[in-house]
C-alpha cells in the first residue's frame, strides 16, 4: 500500500525478513561455488613421467610440492596457447589463465622429487631451471568439497522446514505431526468477549456461568457435596451464537482455555488423531483447572461403525475412542471441564452422550422476538442510528433470523448508508439489508420481458390477495416484483406468528396461500408457468409432513412414519408399498382441494387481484398500508407477535414508571426495646 494512500489510523504492520529467500540463494550459490569455481575439478593428473617430457619441452612454469606428497604443476602461457593443451582446458573456462595449477600428481617424498627434478634438469643453464616451492596446507579445502555440499543442503532444510512449520522446530508438521493443535487463551492473552456481549442466550448463560462460578470458587459447591458437569454440549441450528457463547466463557472464567475444532484431529496417518488427543488433554492436565472447547465435535464424534467398510480401520473411530478414554476412563482427572458445539447431535455416538462425558446440553435455538431485540441492541450500538431505529421493530421484521444474521443486516445496513453518502442509518437501509439477506442481490439491470413481468406481478398478486382473506395466513409485510438473487423474480414477505404447534387447518391456510401465485396464473391467462417452483415444493414436503408424521389425515390414521434416530444411509420405507401408493393418493388429494379452494377465492377477489397486479407492475414494490388502501381493512383481525409484544412492553414500561415516582415517606416507629438493666 502507497505510504500517502495508507489509513493512518491502521496499525502499521512489520515487515517480516524473507529468510526463505536468503536461504535457496545461499544454496544455489554454494552449489555454482561446489561445480564452477572448484579449483581441483580444473586439475587434471599426470605422472612422473609426462612430468619429464613437459620439462625437457620448456612448458612447465611452476612446480610447487604441497604436503611433502603432492607436485601440482602450472604450465606456462605459451604452452596453454599450443592446441595440445587448450583442447583440454577448453571446458573448464574459469580456470583457462596461467594462475594454475594445471596438473598434479603423487610422490613418494619431497626428497625423492627434489632428486628427479634434479636429474631431469641436468645439464640446464641455472637461469632457465625451474624453481620449486614446498608449502604445508590444511585440510580443509578438501573436506569442504566433499562434504560441504552435503553441510549446505543438512542447513537449508533445517531452516526451511522450520519456517515451513511457522516457528515449530526443525521438521515442523512432519516432526510434530502428533501434538496438539489447540490455541491456548491464559492471562497472557485473554478473549475480550464477555457474558455482555452475548444477547439473546438467557437460559443458556445460566447454565455456562454455572460452570464458571465453579472454577472461580469450587469451594461453594463442594462443600454441599455437589459436583460440576465434566461436560457440555452446546447443540443449535448454524449461526446462533454456539462459538460465540463459548468466547464469552473464556473471557469471563479466568482460567486456561483451550480451543480447536473437531477436524483438527483428523489426519491421514494413522494413529495422529489419538496422538493429538493425548497430548491436548496431557497439556489441559498440566494447566488444570482449565476448560477445552471443542468447535463442530461431529467430525470426529460421529457413531462409531455407521458409514465405515467392513473390516476397515477407521482413523476416525481411533480418535474417538482415545477421547472417549480421556473424557471418563480410569485415569479421570478433575479440574478439567469440556464444552463442545454442533449443529448435528443426531450422528454423534451414544457413549459420548452418556452423563460422565457431556453431562448437559444446552439447546440453543433461534431467538424468539425478545433475544432478536437484545442482539439488535448489542450489534447496534458501534452504528450510528437515525432517530426513527426502533430494535423492536426490526426484530418483529426478521422472524427466524439467527445472530449471525441479525449481524449481518445491521452491517448491511451500515455498508449501504456509506455507500449513499449518509450522515446516518435510516430505516430504509435496514429495509434494504434485509431484503439483500432474504431474496438476494438486486438485480436492477436484468432485463425482463413485459409479458414475463406482467405473468410475475400476478403470481405475486395472486399470493398477496390469498393471504390477505385466509383467516390463518401470516400477515403481509410487502410483495415486490423486482428481480433478485439467482432466480428470484419477486417474492412477498410475511410476519409469522411466533408460534411451536400448528393445527390442520393453519397448515391448509398455508398450502392455499402458497398455491396463490399457480392459481392467480390458472385464472387470469388460463396458462400456467414454471414461476411456482419453488411454491410447489414447499407444498409437497408439507402435504407429505402432514399425512406421514403428523397424523393430519383421516385415512393414514394417527400413525407416524418419522423416525429421528433412522440412519442417514436407510432405503428402505417402513410402510408397504400399499400404504406408499395411499399416501401418495392421500397427498394429492389435500393439494387438489387447496389448489381449488384457493381458484376459487381468487375468482371471487378477482377485482382486486388486478388491481394489486397493476399498482405491482406500476410501483414494483407494495406494503401493507397500500394493501390496506387497495382491498380494505383485513377481515381476520388478529393481534401480531410484534404488537402484542410492544403493547405488553408498553404496559410493563408504565408499570415501571409509575413504581418509580417519589412518593411522601414517614418515619417508621421506634421498635419496643428491652430496658437495660
Amino acid at each position: 500500500m502507497p505510504e500517502k494512500n495508507r489509513n493512518p489510523l491502521s496499525p502499521r504492520t512489520p515487515r517480516r525478513p524473507n529468510f526463505q529467500g536468503w536461504i535457496v540463494a545461499l544454496l544455489i550459490a554454494a552449489i555454482l561455488g561446489i561445480t564452477f569455481f572448484n579449483r581441483s575439478s580444473a586439475v587434471r593428473d599426470t605422472t612422473i613421467k609426462r612430468f619429464e617430457k613437459m620439462v625437457k619441452d620448456r612448458e612447465v612454469a611452476e612446480v610447487v610440492i604441497v604436503n611433502n606428497d603432492v607436485v601440482e604443476v602450472t604450465l606456462t602461457q605459451q604452452a596453454l596457447q599450443s592446441p595440445k593443451y587448450r583442447n583440454l582446458f577448453q571446458d573448464k573456462p574459469y580456470f583457462n589463465s596461467g594462475s594454475g595449477p594445471h596438473y598434479t600428481f603423487r610422490v613418494s617424498s619431497a626428497e625423492s622429487f627434489k632428486k628427479d627434478l634434479d636429474r631431469i634438469q641436468d645439464g640446464v643453464p641455472d637461469n632457465e631451471k625451474i624453481d620449486y616451492k614446498i608449502e604445508q596446507r590444511s585440510d580443509w579445502s578438501g573436506f569442504l568439497q566433499t562434504w560441504g555440499f552435503f553441510i549446505v543442503m543438512i542447513l537449508a532444510m533445517y531452516f526451511l522446514l522450520g519456517r515451513m512449520s511457522g516457528g515449530a522446530g526443525p521438521g515442523g508438521q512432519i516432526f510434530n505431526i502428533g501434538k496438539s493443535r489447540a490455541a491456548l487463551f491464559d492471562a497472557e492473552n485473554r478473549v475480550k468477549i464477555t457474558f455482555n456481549d452475548v444477547a439473546g442466550l438467557d437460559e443458556a448463560k445460566e447454565e455456562i456461568k454455572e460452570i464458571v462460578d465453579y472454577l472461580k470458587s469450587p469451594t461453594k459447591f463442594t462443600k454441599l457435596g455437589a459436583k460440576i458437569p465434566k461436560g457440555a454440549l452446546l447443540v443449535g441450528p448454524p449461526g446462533t451464537g454456539k462459538t460465540l457463547l463459548a468466547k464469552a466463557v473464556a473471557g469471563e472464567a479466568g482460567v486456561p482455555f483451550f480451543s480447536l475444532s473437531g477436524s483438527d484431529f483428523v489426519e491421514m496417518f494413522v494413529g495422529v488423531g489419538a496422538a493429538r488427543v493425548r497430548d491436548l488433554f496431557k497439556q489441559a492436565k498440566e494447566k488444570a483447572p482449565c476448560i477445552i472447547f471443542i468447535d463442530e465435535i461431529d467430525a470426529v464424534g460421529r457413531s462409531r461403525g455407521r458409514g465405515s467398510l467392513p473390516g476397515a480401520n477407521d482413523e476416525r473411530e481411533n480418535t474417538l475412542n482415545s477421547l472417549l478414554v480421556e473424557m471418563d476412563g480410569f485415569a479421570t482427572d478433575s479440574g478439567i471441564i469440556i464444552m463442545a458445539a454442533t449443529n448435528r447431535p443426531d450422528v454423534l455416538d451414544p457413549a459420548l452422550l452418556r452423563p460422565g462425558r457431556f453431562d448437559r446440553q444446552i439447546s440453543i435455538d433461534k431467538p424468539d422476538i425478545v433475544g432478536r431485540e437484545a442482539i439488535f441492541r448489542v450489534h447496534l450500538k458501534p452504528i450510528k442510528l437515525a432517530p426513527d431505529i426502533d430494535p423492536r421493530e426490526l426484530a418483529a421484521q426478521t422472524p427466524g433470523f439467527a445472530g449471525a444474521e441479525i449481524a449481518n443486516v445491521c452491517n448491511e445496513a451500515a455498508l449501504i448508508a456509506a455507500r449513499r453518502n449518509k450522515e446516518a442509518v435510516d430505516m430504509q437501509d435496514f429495509q434494504y439489508a434485509m431484503d439483500r439477506v432474504i431474496g438476494g442481490l438486486e438485480k436492477k439491470n436484468k432485463l425482463i420481458a413485459p409479458e414475463e413481468k406482467e405473468i410475475v406481478a400476478y403470481h405475486e398478486a395472486g399470493h398477496a390477495v390469498a393471504g390477505w382473506y385466509l383467516e390463518h395466513a401470516d400477515p403481509l409485510v410487502k410483495v415486490t416484483i423486482v428481480p433478485r438473487g439467482v432466480a428470484a423474480l419477486g417474492y412477498a414477505q410475511y410476519l409469522p406468528r411466533e408460534q411451536y404447534l400448528y393445527r390442520t387447518e393453519q397448515l391448509l391456510d398455508e398450502m392455499c396461500m402458497t398455491l396463490g401465485g399457480r392459481a392467480a396464473e390458472d385464472n387470469v391467462f388460463g396458462k400456467i408457468s414454471t414461476g411456482a417452483l419453488s411454491d410447489l415444493e414447499r407444498i409437497t414436503k408439507l402435504a407429505y409432513s402432514m399425512v406421514t408424521m403428523y397424523g393430519m389425515n383421516d385415512k393414514i390414521g394417527n400413525v407416524s412414519f418419522y423416525d429421528s434416530k433412522q440412519s442417514e444411509y436407510q432405503f428402505n420405507k417402513p410402510y408397504s408399498e400399499a400404504t406408499a401408493e395411499a399416501i401418495d393418493d392421500e397427498v394429492r388429494k389435500i393439494i387438489d382441494q387447496a389448489y381449488q379452494r384457493t381458484k376459487a377465492l381468487l375468482a371471487g377477489q378477482r377485482e382486486g387481484l388486478e388491481a394489486v397486479a397493476k399498482e405491482l407492475l406500476e410501483k414494483e414494490i407494495l406494503f401493507q398500508s397500500d394493501l390496506e388502501r387497495i382491498l380494505g381493512k383485513r377481515p381476520f383481525h388478529k393481534e401480531t407477535t410484534y404488537q402484542a409484544y410492544k403493547n405488553k412492553s408498553e404496559v410493563v414500561e408504565e408499570e415501571i414508571g409509575k413504581n418509580s415516582k417519589p412518593e411522601e415517606t414517614q418515619p417508621l416507629p421506634a421498635p419496643d426495646l428491652p430496658a437495660l438493666s
